[in-house]
């Protein structure tokens, strides 16, 4: 149950980046809006991750956390923001998801 909660921390991550973004592109009450979603998705996120690290490794909840904040993070970025895409980016991507999946199979 905490590796989920973990994952959907990392989502809520995801999001207030998202909105970060958002924020940014945008002005005035939108832009409000945007940061209303972001310290939602804020909080959330460390709440939760805060209530996995009760039970799981410091080192492995954290890394994972970020992981998955990041790599929503990229393609996000890429999908929603057009950012660019090229070899490198998506190589080193692929290896933040392995060792991601490499933590947690070493992570009881």
């Amino acid at each position: 149950m905490n590796w989920i909660l973990l994952i959907i921390a990392g989502l809520f991550e995801v999001g207030f980046a998202t909105c970060l973004g958002k924020a940014r592109e945008t002005s005035g009450q939108i832009s409000l809006f945007w940061m209303l979603g972001f310290f939602a998705c804020l909080s959330i996120s460390m709440t939760l991750l805060y209530k996995v690290t009760q039970t799981l490794p410091i080192g492995t909840a954290y890394a994972v956390w970020t992981g998955i904040g990041a790599f929503g993070t990229v393609l996000i970025g890429i999908f929603i923001f057009k950012e660019p895409v090229h070899f490198w980016r998506l190589f080193f991507l692929f290896t933040l998801i392995c060792s991601i999946i490499g933590l947690k199979f070493v992570s009881a």
